[in-house]
């Protein structure tokens, strides 16, 4: 009855709380995009969607026994199953939502909208960062020391070389080396490399994590670009990167490289031609048309019964007083008094 879950040797409820963490993952890529504007019991709303049907069936398709893992996709940790899930279901929730107040003006200039504590988000990133050792070796589902170690090096490696990139290219191209660009390359080196660790060389995983960090920057411009209003670069780091990270298995794959690899067909750099690459060309395709379906239909009648969108005054006011009760900084609120 539960073969699809439970496919390894661990316990069934290990094996739930694992996926479990993963549905949450993806349903949080969601609130970061679609912050600062949302209803709170909107996204409450969706996530049921998110964690009920849309993971799932998306789960199912390639790490159940569906019919991309019949075809021989392969997604190791999630760069499609959580990254780019929950990076579809957030760029439909933005096309509905529309931009905040003031992110454009009528020229459609970008108006920066930065965030309050780089503090904050760099202590994030490093939790973040050491989560991911227990997400991706976590994939094994064994006590495979040899895979295990091969992929915390490949992850690290992909996050640090990213980061990096990402510096490189901003200090380019503003002439200051910014920090949040930097770490949201350390993110997208993360996720690109999700997909593929298990699966790839270290020189590959370098690669693979200097072009992430470089496709991160692109994509934050080019979101903004068509008036994408994504406030922590959600869209970029998991849906471009998810994408590329599932298609690095095809590009890079080498199914001599540790235990857990074997599985893989020879990447087209590896000289396997498309035998592998077709398959993470169908299951991107299909998995980012399903799930754009799916949250767009959900988000459109979630907006009909109960609205998306906060007032104006709420936004300008700030959701932790209109949505909460609450304010997040109240010296701050009797100052203006």
């Amino acid at each position: 009855m539960y073969s699809a879950l439970n496919w390894t040797g661990i316990p069934l409820w290990a094996k739930f709380f694992f996926q479990l963490v993963f549905a949450g993952t993806a349903t949080t890529i969601v609130s970061g995009a679609v912050a600062e504007r949302i209803k709170f019991g909107a996204f409450f709303l969706f996530s049921f969607a998110m964690v009920g049907l849309i993971y799932p069936i998306g789960g199912h398709w390639i790490w159940g026994g569906g019919w991309l893992a019949k075809m021989g996709m392969l997604d190791f940790a999630g760069s499609t199953v959580v990254h780019s899930i929950g990076g579809w279901a957030a760029l439909s929730g933005i096309w509905i939502l529309g931009p905040r107040i003031g992110k454009y003006n009528k020229a459609g200039k970008v108006n920066p909208m930065p965030g309050h504590s780089l503090t904050s988000a760099t202590i994030g990133v490093f939790v973040l960062w050491f989560g991911w050792f227990g997400f991706n070796p976590g994939s094994t589902m064994a006590l495979d020391w040899g895979s295990i170690g091969h992929i915390a090096a490949t992850t690290n490696i992909a996050a640090a070389t990213a980061s990096i990139s990402a510096m490189l290219l901003m200090w380019f191209i503003s002439g200051k080396p910014d920090l949040s660009m930097t770490l949201n390359g350390g993110l997208a080196g993360l996720v690109a490399i999700t997909a593929p660790c298990a699966f790839v060389s270290m020189p590959s995983a370098f690669l693979i994590g200097l072009i992430a960090g470089v496709l991160v920057v692109l994509a934050v411009f080019f979101f903004d670009k068509i008036k994408i209003d994504d406030p922590v670069g959600a869209t970029s780091v998991h849906l471009a990167n998810g994408i590329f990270g599932t298609l690095c298995v095809g590009l890079f794959g080498d199914p001599t490289v540790c235990p857990a690899a074997a599985i893989v067909k020879p990447g087209l750099f590896m000289g396997g031609g498309m035998a592998q690459l077709m398959p993470q060309l169908i299951g991107i395709a299909s998995i980012g048309a399903f799930v754009i379906v799916i949250s767009a239909i959900t988000w459109m009648l979630i907006k009909a019964v109960y609205g998306l969108r906060v007032t104006p005054e709420e936004e300008i006011d700030g959701l932790d007083v209109g949505e909460h009760g609450n304010v997040a900084y109240p010296d701050f609120r009797h100052a203006e008094r």
